[in-house]
C-alpha cells in the first residue's frame, strides 16, 4: 500500500539531504499555464458572460449570475446544523486569539537628531479570497483565509468557490454559512483558473482585487503564478502533505490514522513516515491495511494516494537523520512523534506547521488549534510562510528629515551619488543648499557633480 525508501547510512552533504531522494508528486504547473492562459484571458475580455460558460463546462452546472444574492447567504446559515455552526464559531474564536496577536505595530527610529525613519503597517486594500470545492467541501478554508485579513484590517474582502450542481449553482452552503458567520457579504459561484482571473481584472459583478488568497487544484496555482505581478499571491499550493518525524516511542496507531487523515484530501495527496525504527515502519504498514479497511474514499482518495510516489516510509539511521530528511522535504505539515519531542520539534528549520507530540495532530489544525491550515506545499516551505495577518500587511518606509539632518549627511549621499555615476542624485541634494553651505557640516568639501 506505501512504499519504503531506505536511506539509512546514506551520507548527506553540507548542503543537507539529496530532495530528489524524497517522495514527492509530480506536477507541472509550467504545462498548466498555457491551459489556463485563454481561460483567463476570457475572462478578461468577456467578463461574467466567460464565467457563466465555464461554471458549464468545467462545474456541469448552468448559472444566470455569478454573485451569491445576500439572502442565499442568510438562509444557508439559517439552515446549518447547530452542531457545525457550534464548531465553525469555536474554530473562528481561537483563530481570532491566534491571529490577532500577530498584528504588528508601526515603529518609529530616531537615526539621528532630526532625521527618524518610520515603519508603517498598512493592510491591503481589497482581497480575493478562494476556497476550493471540489471533492469536499472547506468552510475551514473560509475562516482561515477571511480571519487575518480581517485582523490585519483589510476593508474589502471577496470569497470564490465553485458552484455546485446539487445547490442550484451556489457555492456549498456551509462555505455559504462559514462567510455569514464572519460577516462576509461578498461571495462569488466560480471556481479554478476562471475565479482567480475574476478577481484580477474584474467583470461587471467584481471590482478587481490587490491580492488572491487560499488553496486550490493546480489549475488555481497555474493562474496565480500567471497573474502574479497584476495580484499579489499568497502562494502557489498544490495537492496537501504530511511527514511525521517518529522513532520507536510512537505509537502506530496515531502514525497510521494521520497518514490517512492526508491521504483522503486527494488521490495526489502525500504521506510520509520518517523514522529510525524499522519495527515502527513495519508497525505502521499493518496498521494502515486495518484503518484503510474501516474509512471511506479509499478506492478514489486514500489507496491512491497512499500508494502514489508522493507518499512513503523513509528509514533514517537516527532522529538527526531523519530531522536532515524532513527539513530537505519542507512539509506543508510536519508531526513530531519523538521521545522529547519539543526539543526535536525546536531543532526543525523547514516546515509550514509543526505539530508537537502524539496530543497535537494535523486535523487540530485544520480546524481548531488557532493556527493557519494554509501553508507552502511542494517544498516551498524553505523559503515562504502559511496565510497569517503578515500576508495581508504592507511595511511602507516613511522618511522624515530636518534640513540639519539632511546636511549633516549630505556628503556621504552625493559622494554615493557620483560612485554609482548618478551625479543628478547627488544634485537633487545640493540644490536645497546655498553654495559653501555644507562645507560646515563636514571636514571634507562635498565633490562637484561632473
Amino acid at each position: 500500500m506505501i512504499s519504503r525508501i531506505d536511506l539509512r547510512g546514506a551520507a548527506s552533504s553540507e548542503a543537507g539531504v539529496d530532495r530528489d531522494l524524497l517522495p514527492r508528486a509530480e506536477l507541472d504547473v509550467e504545462a498548466a499555464l498555457e491551459k489556463v492562459r485563454p481561460i483567463c484571458e476570457d475572462v478578461h475580455h468577456r467578463g461574467t458572460a466567460a464565467l457563466i460558460d465555464y461554471a458549464e463546462r468545467f462545474d456541469g452546472v448552468k448559472i444566470d449570475r455569478v454573485r451569491v444574492p445576500a439572502a442565499a447567504i442568510t438562509k444557508a446559515l439559517e439552515e446549518l446544523d447547530p452542531a457545525v455552526r457550534a464548531a465553525l464559531e469555536e474554530s473562528i474564536r481561537r483563530a481570532r486569539i491566534v491571529h490577532r496577536e500577530q498584528r504588528r505595530t508601526d515603529t518609529t527610529v530616531q537615526v539621528v537628531p532630526g532625521g527618524t525613519v518610520t515603519e508603517r503597517w498598512v493592510p491591503v486594500q481589497r482581497v480575493g479570497l478562494y476556497v476550493p470545492g471540489g471533492r469536499s467541501v472547506y468552510p475551514s478554508s473560509v475562516i482561515m483565509n477571511v480571519v487575518p485579513a480581517q485582523e490585519a484590517g483589510v476593508g474589502s474582502m471577496a470569497v470564490s468557490s465553485p458552484p455546485q450542481a446539487a445547490f442550484g449553482g451556489l457555492p456549498h452552503p456551509t462555505i455559504l454559512a462559514a462567510c455569514a458567520l464572519l460577516g462576509i457579504d461578498e461571495v462569488y459561484a466560480a471556481g479554478g483558473a476562471q475565479a482567480v482571473a475574476m478577481f484580477a481584472y474584474g467583470t461587471e459583478e467584481c471590482r478587481p482585487v490587490n491580492m488572491v488568497t487560499g488553496p486550490g487544484n493546480i489549475w488555481v496555482a497555474a493562474a496565480k503564478r500567471l497573474l502574479k505581478g497584476r495580484i499579489g499571491i499568497d502562494a502557489e499550493a498544490g495537492p496537501t502533505e504530511i511527514a511525521v518525524l517518529a522513532d520507536a516511542t510512537a505509537d502506530p496507531v496515531h502514525v497510521a490514522a494521520d497518514l490517512i487523515s492526508q491521504a483522503e484530501h486527494d488521490p495526489l495527496a502525500a504521506s510520509v513516515l520518517v523514522t529510525d525504527s524499522e519495527e515502527l515502519a513495519t508497525a505502521v504498514e499493518k496498521e494502515l491495511e486495518t484503518q484503510v479497511a474501516m474509512t471511506r474514499h479509499v478506492e478514489d482518495r486514500i489507496v491512491p494516494a497512499l500508494g502514489g510516489r508522493q507518499s512513503g516510509i523513509v528509514l533514517v539511521d537516527s532522529v538527526d537523520h531523519g530531522l536532515a530528511v524532513v527539513d530537505a522535504y519542507g512539509a506543508e505539515h510536519l508531526e513530531i512523534q519523538t521521545a522529547d519531542a519539543a526539543a526535536v520539534a525546536a531543532r526543525v528549520r523547514n516546515a509550514g506547521a509543526i505539530f508537537v507530540g502524539p496530543y497535537a495532530p494535523v486535523s487540530l489544525g485544520d480546524y481548531a488549534a488557532g493556527s493557519n491550515h494554509v501553508l507552502p506545499t511542494g517544498g516551498c516551505a524553505c523559503h515562504s510562510s502559511g496565510l497569517s495577518v503578515q500576508s495581508f500587511l504592507r511595511g511602507i518606509h516613511v522618511v522624515d528629515y530636518t534640513r540639519e539632518a539632511l546636511a549633516e549627511v549630505a556628503g556621504h549621499v552625493v559622494t554615493l551619488a557620483e560612485a554609482e555615476d548618478l551625479p543628478a542624485h547627488g544634485a537633487a541634494v545640493k540644490a536645497r543648499f546655498a553654495e559653501g553651505e555644507l562645507d560646515k557640516h563636514s571636514d571634507w568639501k562635498v565633490p562637484e557633480s561632473k
